[in-house]
């Protein structure tokens, strides 16, 4: 069976350990694109026939049941006794039988036409040669390009955009921090350097074999994901040559009209949340239409019984499905839940309020859901609208849920008051029966299953530290003091999981069970890749209170990065943190220029580059500005509103 904790999708940013899509063969049949359009032809013809033939069958009875599923024809049959209708049963009878016997023989008369046109345009098709025939194939199959092109490139509303503060700049005063900065941005030029020569185009790097990379979260196609991730920390780190160089591939590579299963989760915080940053940075106009093809491109994951999404969706067919490991086909809390920035975003730009919906929407339900001990579990059925396995959990699987319920609110200017109500409840309900203190005085986050505490905790939940202290202004009762205590406490047991292994580089997760603390204890928890989870909590703690320990533990954590990670290819995770000679996965993630990287920039620049009461980050790092109600254009707008 396979390790939940290498299966994609299963949190905030979980990508499979070097796991790739399953391989197809290219080939697809035997006949020619010429002889099977001629059978194509050749059917479409029978069905017609055989479908205007049903028609034409005698009906001998007296009184017609006439329903072809046109509402303009049905008349509905009043019980002259009751004087009720009889929803479902529709007779025609009296003065208005003529004016029905017309419509039905009107009807039957075009179903004749269009059989015996089909017919004629088959025979006419098999009397061209096949050259003739691959011709208007090719030319048809260009108007359809031709026609979403058109599309594509139909304009968007002109909208303002926010007032931006703090894009550019951030130059500490301090000669050391300086140094640490621009060794940061040397460390993104490595990174982003080898990636352009070796692995252009894909969606990640292997380093070390210096090639291509890919996961079955960007399904089959080559999407670029690294460049989408990581434009926005080029544009911040001041690297717009590079920053050119992806915009220039996002005009004339990136398509999303490809045959290819995407997860809706990492598709929208790594491509939707990057072109949205990207746009909003720069103010190039080709980052929002990319990123609002996307989004309609993910709309049919939606098309549920519950409205909530499939975990996958096909850019081109638009069918969706769920994992098959996840609770019996249940969509995943972390992933339905981790929408609602983006998609408000979208509803903004484009004046659609149709993004808007589908989050308010997911919301709506949970808010009518019982909730074991006040808890969200992880799991939920999009057929049923029932929770599916009782687990519930700050890392995988549940933790950017919690998070985009407070970014939601600091997105709307702290007026979205339905998300904090429902961060704080759930923040209370974590409190009471998730977060304990071990033995050695290290505060964990466990994970509750069945009834029963686990007392282990993930890398992937290191980033509550960052979002209690996040939450605390605006927390109930004034407890601001405590969350920032909390938040310092878990930032302390994380840089722990660092501090004991040999690399200096955390492990996945790790346990707390007696004399066990905060170390790893089976061989496959004990990797790490690249990750940003702890980085992150550092450089929001060094925002709130400005303690130099946090700067300290990130200088610690990009030395040891620098050391054990970097290849001559670029960057690479390592299987084992204890073993004093790591052996490389060879995977550079595109979260570690998108996160990593930008996370630990930010700590050694000053406040004023991207200000957090002007800026909300993404899950997945990418900066979108708060929306302000003085924005008239938005106050206007009733999906927002």
């Amino acid at each position: 069976m396979t390790t939940p904790a290498l299966l994609p999708l299963s949190g905030r940013r979980i990508p499979p350990l070097n796991l790739g899509p399953p391989s197809f063969p290219h080939h697809r049949a035997t006949l020619r694109l010429s002889e099977k359009f001629i059978l194509l032809l050749i059917l479409s013809a029978f069905i017609t026939l055989c479908f205007g033939a049903f028609f034409f069958l005698p009906d001998s009875s007296k009184h017609k049941r006439f329903d072809l599923g046109l509402e303009d024809v049905l008349i509905p049959h009043v019980d002259a006794g009751k004087g009720a209708k009889n929803p479902g049963v529709f007779l025609i009878h009296g003065p208005d039988e003529h004016r029905h016997r017309e419509e039905e023989e009107r009807l039957r008369n075009k179903i004749r036409a269009d059989h015996e046109k089909a017919l004629e345009e088959a025979k006419e098709k098999l009397k061209k040669s096949r050259e003739e025939i691959r011709a208007e194939i090719q030319t048809e199959k260009n108007k359809v390009v031709q026609e979403m092109k058109t599309k594509e490139k139909k304009p968007l509303p002109a909208v303002p955009i926010p007032n931006l503060i703090g894009t550019h700049g951030g130059d500490p005063e301090d000669n050391d921090l300086r140094e640490k900065r621009e060794k940061i941005k040397e460390m993104m030029k490595h990174a982003w350097d080898n990636y352009r020569i070796y692995g252009w185009g894909h969606n990640e790097l292997r380093p070390i074999a210096r090639k291509g990379h890919s996961t079955n979260i960007f399904g089959s196609s080559q999407m670029g994901a690294t460049i989408v991730d990581a434009l926005d920390t080029l544009y911040i780190m001041g690297l717009h040559d590079e920053f050119r160089d992806g915009q220039k591939w996002i005009e004339n590579n990136l398509d999303f009209s490809v045959n290819s299963e995407v997860s809706v989760f990492e598709v929208n915080i790594r491509f939707i949340g990057g072109l949205l940053a990207a746009y909003y940075l720069s103010g190039e106009e080709i980052f929002k239409i990319k990123a609002v093809q996307l989004a309609e491109k993910l709309l049919p994951a939606f098309n549920t019984p519950t409205g909530i999404p499939w975990a996958m969706v096909n850019l081109k067919s638009g069918v969706g499905r769920n994992w098959g490991w996840a609770s019996a086909g249940s969509s995943i809390l972390a992933e339905f839940g981790t929408l609602h920035m983006e998609f408000v975003h979208l509803s903004y730009l484009t004046g659609n309020p149709i993004y808007y919906k589908k989050v308010m929407h997911i919301r709506k339900l949970l808010q009518k859901m019982d909730r074991p001990n006040g808890l969200y579990p992880n799991y939920l059925n999009p057929r049923t609208g029932r929770w599916g396995q009782y687990h519930t959990s700050v890392g995988g699987l549940g933790d950017s849920f919690y998070e985009y319920l407070l970014k939601a609110w600091l997105m709307s200017d702290k007026t979205d008051h339905e998300a904090r109500k429902m961060y704080d409840d759930a923040i209370e309900a974590i409190e009471k029966h998730l977060i304990r203190k071990s033995r050695g005085g290290l505060t964990f986050i466990g994970e509750w299953k069945n009834g029963h505490l686990e007392k282990k905790m993930g890398h992937l939940a290191c980033f509550a530290g960052g979002m209690f202290v996040l939450g605390a202004d605006g927390s109930r009762m004034d407890r601001a003091g405590h969350y920032l205590e909390l938040g310092a406490e878990i930032a302390r047991t994380c840089h722990e999981s660092y501090d004991r292994t040999a690399l200096k580089l955390g492990p996945e997760s790790f346990k707390f069970d007696g004399a066990v603390e905060a170390v790893a204890v089976r061989q496959a928890e004990k990797y790490y890749i690249l990750r940003p989870e702890v980085i992150e909590t550092y450089w929001y703690l060094w925002r709130f209170t400005h303690d130099p320990r946090y700067r300290e533990w990130g200088w610690e954590a990009a030395l040891a990065i620098e050391k054990y990670c970097r290849v001559t290819g670029g960057f690479s995770g390592v299987k084992d943190v204890y073993s004093s000679t790591p052996t490389h996965d060879d995977v550079q993630q595109s979260f570690f220029l998108a996160e990593t990287l930008k996370y630990l920039y930010l700590l050694f620049s000053s406040d004023d580059l991207l200000p957090l009461d002007h800026w909300v980050f993404n899950t997945e790092a990418h900066p979108l500005p708060v929306l302000h109600l003085a924005n008239t254009t938005l106050s206007r707008n009733p999906a927002v509103r």
